[in-house]
This record gives C-alpha cells, sequence and structure tokens, in this order.
C-alpha cells in the first residue's frame, strides 16, 4: 500500500473545473492567434494533450451554438432546445436580479413554457405540437450542461413579523400625524454589503462566474450606509466603510478623502460600528438636514427612522451634538425591516442593479478593441478609486420617484401620484446587452454576465 497524502497533500490539490464549450472556444482562438499549446495549457491548467484533443474537434466546437456554460454537445440534439436552455438562463438571472427564489419546479415549468412559444413560432408546425416534459432527468442534465447549481438564498423576509408591522405602521403614521411632520422632515438610512470586485449570490450560479479570476480580490468588501428622506428630494452623503483606512490606490490617485462623495472610514472588518455610525451623524447627517430645513424655510426638526442593528445605538439623541437636538430616532421593530423599511423597498437593490451596470460599462470601455484580458482588467485596471466614482454615479441615478416610492409600505400618504405604470428604468436590460455584447472574442478573460453586488 502507497503512502498516505499528509493533510497538506491534500489541501494543495486543486479539483479540476469542467471545460465549457466556451471555454474550449477561447482556447482555440488563442491557439489561431499564436499562442503555444503548452502556454495555453499551463494558463488553463491541463495537460498539453487535453489541449490538443480540443484543437483538433476545432471545426465542431466553433460551429456549435450552445448554451453558456455548457460543457460538452450532444449528438441529434434538436436546436430548439438548445434555445429554449440559452433563453432559460438569461430568464434565471432576470429573476436572480429581481431577488425571487428560483426552485426546480418553477424552472422546469419556465422550460416548459419556452419550449412551447419557440415550437408555435416555427413556421410550417403541425397543430399538435411537440411535447417537452421538462423532466427530473432533463432538469439534471441541464444542470450538467450549463454549470448551475442550487444555492440556498439566506435572507430576512422568511423570519418577517407581519403582526408586529402593522402594529408599528399604525404607531408611525400617528406619530406623524400628532408631530406634523411632512415627508421632507423624515428620514431613514440603512447599510448594505458591496462585494465591489464580484457578481452577486444567485439562486442558481453558473460555474463560469465561479470561475472568473481575481476570485482573491472578489471578496473584498465595503460597507454602504445610505440615507434620504421620505420626499426624495435630499440624498445624505453615504457612510463608506473600508478594511483600509489609506489604500494604496489613494496615494497612486492623489486622493483627498475629506472631498470624497462618501464619507471615507475604516476598520478591520468594513462594519459600520456605534462610533462610526455617530460620527456620520454628526459630521454628515445633522449639518446636511439642517441647512436643508433652513433653505427651505421647513420647521427645524426632523425625525430619522431606523433598524435596531448592533451599529444603531438605542438613546442616540444622547450622542447627538447640541446643534442637532432637533433630531428624533425612531426604531423599527425587529424582523419588520424587510416588509417596512423604505430602504430595503427597491431602494438599495436599485442602487447595486446600477452600480453593476457602470461595472460592466468599465469593463466594456477598457477591454473592447484592446489585447486587455478581464484577468489584467480586475488585477490592473479597476481599484478602490475607480469603485467609488461608480458608487457616486449609482447613487446619483436613484431618482427622487424611487426613494419616495419606497414609503408606500409605511407611510403612502406620502407617495406622490404616478402619471404611469410604466417600468422607470431599464437599467436590467442594459445589463444584460453590455454582458452579451461583450462576448470572449479575442479577449481570452471570459465573457461577461449580469450581476451586481452583494446581499443586503
Amino acid at each position: 500500500m502507497g503512502p498516505k497524502k499528509t493533510a497538506a497533500a491534500v489541501a494543495g490539490e486543486r479539483k479540476k473545473e469542467k471545460v465549457t464549450l466556451e471555454m474550449k472556444k477561447e482556447i482555440i482562438w488563442k491557439h489561431d492567434g499564436g499562442m503555444r499549446v503548452t502556454d495555453i495549457a499551463r494558463e488553463y491548467g491541463r495537460n498539453p494533450s487535453t489541449i490538443g484533443t480540443i484543437l483538433k474537434m476545432r471545426e465542431k466546437i466553433l460551429a456549435s451554438d450552445a448554451a453558456k456554460g455548457v460543457t460538452r454537445i450532444v449528438k441529434n440534439r434538436p436546436a430548439v432546445l438548445e434555445e429554449v436552455e440559452k433563453l432559460l438562463l438569461i430568464w434565471i438571472e432576470e429573476k436572480q436580479r429581481a431577488g425571487d427564489t428560483v426552485s426546480e419546479a418553477v424552472i422546469c415549468e419556465k422550460a416548459k413554457a419556452l419550449h412551447a412559444d419557440l415550437i408555435r413560432e416555427q413556421p410550417g408546425t403541425s397543430a399538435e405540437p411537440e411535447v417537452f416534459k421538462a423532466s427530473r432527468g432533463w432538469f439534471d442534465r441541464f444542470k450538467t450542461r450549463s454549470g448551475i447549481h442550487s444555492v440556498v438564498r439566506h435572507g430576512e423576509p422568511a423570519s418577517s413579523d407581519v403582526p408586529a408591522a402593522e402594529d408599528f405602521a399604525a404607531e408611525f403614521l400617528e406619530l406623524v400625524k400628532t408631530e406634523g411632520y411632512v415627508p421632507q422632515q423624515v428620514f431613514n438610512c440603512d447599510e448594505t454589503g458591496l462585494f465591489w470586485k464580484r457578481m452577486p449570490k444567485r439562486t442558481f450560479i453558473t460555474q463560469e462566474e465561479s470561475r472568473l479570476p481575481g476570485h482573491k480580490p472578489m471578496k473584498d468588501r465595503l460597507t454602504l450606509l445610505f440615507c434620504a428622506n421620505a420626499s426624495g428630494d435630499l440624498k445624505i452623503k453615504p457612510l463608506l466603510v473600508y478594511h483600509s483606512e489609506n489604500p494604496r490606490a489613494f496615494k497612486r490617485h492623489k486622493i483627498d478623502k475629506e472631498r470624497l462623495s462618501v464619507m471615507w472610514r475604516s476598520n478591520s472588518k468594513a462594519w459600520v460600528t456605534r462610533v462610526l455610525f455617530v460620527d456620520w451623524v454628526n459630521l454628515a447627517f445633522g449639518p446636511a438636514v439642517k441647512q436643508y430645513l433652513l433653505d427651505n424655510d421647513l420647521p427645524l426638526k426632523a425625525l430619522l427612522l431606523m433598524d435596531n442593528a448592533p451599529a444603531h445605538p438605542k438613546g442616540l439623541e444622547v450622542d447627538l451634538l447640541e446643534e442637532f437636538s432637533f433630531i428624533n430616532i425612531m426604531f423599527l421593530p425587529p424582523n419588520t425591516t424587510p416588509l417596512l423599511q423604505p430602504m430595503d423597498q427597491q431602494v438599495i437593490a436599485n442602487f447595486k442593479k446600477l452600480y453593476t451596470k457602470e461595472l460592466f460599462r468599465r469593463c466594456f470601455e477598457v477591454t473592447d478593441c484592446t489585447t486587455i484580458t478581464l484577468r489584467e482588467f480586475w488585477k490592473d485596471h479597476f481599484d478602490i478609486v475607480t469603485c467609488l466614482k461608480m458608487v457616486n454615479t449609482a447613487w446619483k441615478g436613484i431618482s427622487q420617484r424611487n426613494l419616495n416610492c419606497a414609503w408606500r409600505s409605511l407611510w403612502p400618504g406620502c407617495v406622490a401620484p404616478s402619471d404611469s405604470d410604466a417600468p422607470e428604468s431599464t437599467v436590467v436590460q442594459d445589463i444584460v446587452c453590455l454582458g452579451e455584447d461583450h462576448g470572449p472574442g479575442g479577449h481570452g478573460g471570459g465573457r461577461l454576465r449580469a450581476g451586481g453586488g452583494a446581499r443586503r
């Protein structure tokens, strides 16, 4: 019997990932561009014989038009099924970005509907449509071909306390009426984490995204705190907490932190702490609200609504500077944030969609018509300074209408009537288009896919 492997040896072994058709096409393109087989094998962590086998199948691979993430070509497979799976993957991504849970049963039903639609659209089809059952076997093979795998969704809605939310809403409306607050005087703030170099967790994650180069930097996280009033016409300077006080990129770009569009703070965990939150209230929130009320000839009083997170101290009024004693604090009950917190009603979600759109746009601008790969983009052309610019652009992109409508669940009377029920933005479609337009041809770094930031 051979010697046992040590723990270090086992840990050092890397599980080989499947070679998708898209990766095979990249290998062929690189070889056509003059790259040697040995160099390609080294880059992809494969044996030269594997690369040689792929090159021998050059014509068949390049002629294939399979869904993203497919690892092998299936002989005599109906073209309509290939189209179903391509459309299905796009639909799964859209559902994820909307925050919807996507189960196996839902995916199978959608697949059957897509198949029926495609069959009906084909010219010369008979009155009796072809039957596609979207069976468990098909779903298992679809997972294998596309590389999607089930991910447990973690979130707050599952534990929401509906009765407590209803009671608080009534209490809040009574307070607003008694104190005479108007929408311009009532504010809400909330934090969110942002993995600024990474695509989000999703119900189903493709192997392609989990294999994107630079996976360690993609875990780089920061925390943002956003705040705005119920009328939506005043956005407070966001608080940004990062693990580094002075990133190297700041020195390279000669950044003055006092002139940033965010209030920059740091700690080792990149979390909002009580000290940092109080600092933000006294240095950013208080001065901005006071000036806004004076400029608009409004009574000098304001209400700040927030959840009961550890960083939001009870008795915060004691920590306020004397000049901001006009600010009152109100806390949401536990387990009601997903139901009532205005920032959770598509404000933060829309910010992340806009951030993702800017991320894709930046990547497209840098890599399009150049030899720069995605790996080189992440390493050399995207740093925390670029991230800050995109955060500022995305936060500016949140409209007054969006901020105002976010109060519909808690304070419906403050929401201005809308002239149209049409969607306010096509940002998701823009992201998809950017991702689809930025194909792998010639860049060799992988194909962009639509995604977003981290979960709240």
